[in-house]
């Protein structure tokens, strides 16, 4: 029974057996092919003993394997690596069938190749995960076919492989390294020309051009009998908080992956990079009621705990509660903290709806309100319009444009900042925003 079902017919015999049964055909008018057709059809049985016989005569001719990490990175390109040694004598011809997991919807994947004798061979194929989980991968299927290609036996490895899907590590580790580099810009992050000082002193150095005057220390200028300055640095250990709100606006979404998504793999690299600042971080997710809350912290060791709490948040399909959310700030966070809040508003009236809220959090936290552009409402706008409903449609799209434009200026008006970004760019424009707020000691 396991020798039948690994045993498969090539595609290959199908077409001897044709020619084989033409020519049957027309020996019924030409009486020199009823020859040739016994001589195509004894050789094609002939080549199937020796198929089988230099197929099935190793157990283990053929060994693969498919190499998982322990954590595939939500909504960025993780490779699939696949080792195969051959230990046939002879050249074979493999076609491989991975059976990836359901999320994917994919059940055409295939790769072709063929091995010389003991030959091992690696390739890799990518997958874009755009939800968190468990994925579990099925059987690797392996046909083999020898030169003749008469049958195919078929190899069997690895069922049930399971790999959980976590929050962008790789966006996360990229940011980490450009943030340690100060290479910021070379991905679209701004430099802030610093306007004032915070309160953290750092050391007295030697002037160079370019240090401010106003810095200048004349006691240890006289003291060394040079010119030297006070050098200062961002204040360290502020408590830092990534706000999730998982109600069913963050449902919405855009190139596969929802906002709510967008904003955690922003909120794990945001977290990382300030840390990197030393400055304590903190996770909060609400929706009719606080789903997550860690407490802004500083240590490295922390962002792992983060990992696990962005992993667990899930959207609900339900209205938030932002007085709910004020209630646990005012009891739960004692500090004067930065509140980066990841939330959506589709129409001004929903805003001015939770303003109260906003602007009593904002009375002692420097308050960031993120809200996302509708990129496709971008492509209708930006459409030609050449009936009289594309006109309609262009207007709409535009008028809910515009309420986004005024969302920020409302915000702007009771002194609340805000960051209005298209979802794939979150996660820069964020760093960013914290970064311009560290310069300017405005926390």
């Amino acid at each position: 029974m396991k020798f039948l079902k690994s045993l498969y017919i090539h595609k290959q015999l199908y077409i001897y057996l044709a020619m084989a049964s033409i020519c049957f055909l027309l020996s019924y008018w030409f009486d020199v092919l009823y020859a040739i057709a016994w001589i195509i059809t004894t050789l094609v049985v002939v080549l199937l003993f020796i198929d089988l016989l230099m197929l099935y005569g190793s157990k283990q001719a053929i060994m693969a394997r498919r190499l998982l990490p322990d954590k595939f990175s939500n909504s960025d390109n993780n490779p699939v690596p696949i080792t195969i040694t051959c230990n046939y004598n002879f050249k074979t011809y493999l076609d491989i069938i991975d059976e990836l997991p359901v999320q994917f919807q994919k059940r055409d994947f295939s790769y072709t190749t063929s091995l010389s004798p003991n030959e091992t061979h690696t390739f890799e194929y990518i997958v874009r995960p755009v939800d968190r989980g468990e994925y579990y991968f099925g059987h690797l299927n392996i046909f083999v076919s020898s030169m003749f290609k008469i049958i195919k036996r078929k190899f069997q490895f690895q069922n049930e492989q399971m790999v959980m899907v976590y929050p962008s590590i790789i966006q996360m580790q990229k940011y980490d390294f450009l943030a340690i580099s100060n290479s910021l810009t070379q991905i679209g992050l701004k430099k802030i020309r610093r306007i004032g000082h915070t309160s953290e002193f750092e050391q007295i150095k030697e002037y160079v051009l370019g240090d401010d005057f106003r810095t200048v220390n004349w006691k240890a200028t006289a003291k060394h009998a040079e010119l030297m300055v006070n050098q200062y640095q961002d204040e360290k250990s502020q408590p830092i908080y990534s706000i999730i709100d998982t109600g069913r606006v963050m449902k919405m979404p855009f190139n596969g992956l929802k906002l709510l998504d967008y904003a955690i793999n922003s909120a794990l690299a945001f977290s990382n990079v300030a840390l990197k600042k030393h400055d304590k971080v903190g996770v909060l997710s609400f929706s009719k009621k606080i789903e997550t809350f860690l407490p802004a912290l500083h240590k490295l060791t922390y962002l792992n705990r983060i990992l696990e709490a962005l992993y667990n948040i899930d959207t609900q399909f339900t209205d938030s509660d932002f007085g709910l959310l004020y209630a646990q700030l005012k009891r739960k966070v004692t500090h004067r903290s930065l509140l980066l809040l990841y939330t959506n508003f589709e129409h001004l009236s929903a805003l001015k709806r939770q303003m109260p809220y906003l602007q009593a959090i904002s009375k002692k936290h420097m308050l960031v309100v993120v809200l996302f552009e509708n990129t496709e409402l971008d492509t209708i706008i930006k459409e030609n319009t050449e009936d009289l409903q594309s006109i309609y449609h262009k207007t709409i799209a535009e008028k809910f444009a515009f309420e986004k434009r005024m969302m920020v200026k409302e915000l702007q008006k009771h002194g609340i900042q805000s960051i209005l970004t298209a979802p794939e760019n979150l996660t820069i424009n964020a760093i960013n925003k914290y970064i311009e707020i560290k310069a300017r000691g405005l926390l």
